[in-house]
C-alpha cells in the first residue's frame, strides 16, 4: 500500500483505485490506508463524487514502504520495528486520540469518553470485533457526528417513513441511452467495499424495509438482490453497520427485531461542558442544563441540545443577543415554550422574552437595500 502511494506521489487514489491495482479486497485496502493515515505516513484528502475517501503520499510514505507493519485499525501507536500478525491491544496500552477530529464536511468533532476510551476509538474496536452499535438520544446530541468522525469511509442512509428497500439495496433507473440499468444502493456499496454504513433515524423506517438489512448483519453476511436477477451480495471484511435512534420522536419505534441486531446500545446526550469550552454564552448553557434536568424528571419534553446551542452562538454573532434569545424560545415546542421563556428570563436577566417575530413596517428611508437587489440596481442606473 505504502509502495503504491510512494510510487505515485502526485496522485490521489480512492480505495477502489488501490484495490484494483493491488488485487486485494476493498476492506483490506481500506484498513491498510487508514492505518497509514493514523501513523502519519499518508494523507487523506477530500472526496470525489463517488463518495470514496482519497489518499495520497506524504514525506513519510516512502520510508513506510521499506518495512511492512500490521497494526489494528483504531490505534495511533508509533511505527514498530517488526510485526507479523494483527493482535488485540489492551485498552490501557493503546494511545488515545483525544484532540478534535475533522469530519468529512470540515467540522471538528471533539471526542468524549466511552468505556474508559475515546468514543471514536471504542467504535473502531467494536467495528474490528464486528459488534453492531445503536446510538440513541435526542436529536442534535452528536450521534451522526460521532460516527462520521470514527469512520472516514462512512456511507449514510437518512431514514424516514418513506424509505424503501430500493433506497437500501438499489433499484432500476433510466440511463441516458433510454434503457434501464440497476443502480446499487448504499447497503450493497458498503458490503462490496468493506465500508461502514450508518442507518440514521433507523427507527423511522418500516420494519419490513429493515428486514432487508438483517441477513447482512448476521452469520450469513450476505443478501440476495431479488430485483436484480436474485444476485447474491457478500460482505467484504470491514463492512459494519451503525444505527441512530431518536426516542420520543413521532413515528420512531425501536422494535425487538431491530434492537436484537445491535448488541451494544449507547445513550448519547449533550456535553454541556463542551458547550462552555466552545465559548457558547454561559447563561444559555445554564438554561440548557436546567431544562435538561427538568426533562429527566419528566416535567418537560424538550431542552436545547448542542446543535441548538451552536445555532444560538451563530445567531447571536449575526443578529445580537436579544434576537438569539428570542429565537431560542421560538424553536421550543409550543407546549414547553413558556417554561423555556421563564428559564431564559431568569438566566439572562431580561424582563420578558417572546419568540422572534416580524414587527411593523419600517419607513422606506430606514431600509438599507441588500447588495444586488432590484432597488440598488435602479438607484445605480438613475445616477
Amino acid at each position: 500500500m505504502a509502495r503504491l502511494l510512494a510510487d505515485r506521489p502526485g496522485d490521489t487514489l480512492t480505495i477502489g483505485d488501490m484495490a484494483r491495482q493491488l488485487g486485494h479486497s476493498h476492506g483490506a485496502v481500506r484498513n491498510a490506508a487508514l492505518t497509514l493515515v493514523r501513523r502519519g505516513e499518508a494523507d487523506q484528502g477530500g472526496k470525489r463524487g463517488t463518495g470514496q475517501p482519497e489518499f495520497r503520499a506524504n514525506p513519510k510514505t516512502a520510508a513506510a514502504a521499506q518495512t511492512a507493519v500490521i497494526s489494528p485499525p483504531g490505534t495511533h501507536s508509533p511505527r514498530a520495528q517488526a510485526a507479523t500478525a494483527r493482535t488485540t491491544i489492551p485498552a490501557a496500552a493503546t494511545p488515545r486520540q483525544t484532540g478534535p477530529i475533522r469530519r468529512a464536511g470540515g467540522q471538528l468533532y471533539h471526542p468524549r469518553e466511552l468505556a474508559d476510551l475515546p468514543d471514536v476509538e471504542a467504535l473502531n474496536r467494536l467495528r474490528d470485533a464486528d459488534v453492531p452499535v445503536l446510538l440513541y438520544g435526542p436529536p442534535g446530541t452528536g450521534k451522526t457526528s460521532l460516527v462520521e468522525a470514527a469512520f472516514p469511509d462512512l456511507l449514510t442512509v437518512a431514514g424516514d417513513g418513506d424509505t424503501t428497500v430500493g433506497d437500501l439495496i438499489g433499484e432500476y433507473t433510466q440511463a441516458d441511452s433510454g434503457g434501464y440499468v440497476f443502480q446499487y444502493g448504499p447497503l450493497v456499496t458498503a458490503m462490496t467495499e468493506g465500508r461502514a454504513l450508518l442507518i440514521d433515524d433507523a427507527t423511522l423506517i418500516s420494519p419490513k424495509v429493515l428486514a432487508a438489512l438483517y441477513p447482512a448483519m448476521d452469520g450469513r453476511r450476505q443478501i440476495q438482490v431479488k430485483a436484480h436477477k436474485g444476485e447474491t451480495i457478500k460482505a467484504e471484511p470491514g463492512f459494519y453497520v451503525v444505527a441512530g435512534h431518536n426516542p420520543g420522536v413521532h413515528g420512531s419505534v425501536l422494535t425487538e427485531a431491530l434492537s436484537s441486531r445491535f448488541s451494544v446500545q449507547i445513550q448519547i446526550g449533550t456535553d454541556y461542558d463542551l458547550a462552555l469550552a466552545l465559548r457558547i454564552d454561559a447563561r444559555v448553557v445554564r438554561v440548557a442544563r436546567h431544562l435538561a434536568h427538568q426533562v429527566e424528571l419528566g416535567e418537560l419534553g424538550w431542552a436545547p441540545q448542542l446543535r441548538e446551542l451552536l445555532s444560538y452562538q451563530k445567531t447571536e454573532a449575526v443578529l445580537g443577543t436579544k434576537a438569539a434569545l428570542a429565537n431560542l424560545v421560538g424553536i421550543a415546542p409550543l407546549e414547553d415554550r413558556d417554561a423555556v421563556a421563564d428559564a431564559v428570563i431568569k438566566a439572562a436577566g431580561v424582563k420578558k422574552i417572546a419568540p422572534l417575530t416580524l414587527g411593523k413596517q419600517l419607513p422606506a428611508s430606514a431600509v438599507r437595500q441588500p447588495p444586488g437587489s432590484t432597488g440598488s440596481a435602479h438607484r445605480g442606473r438613475s445616477r
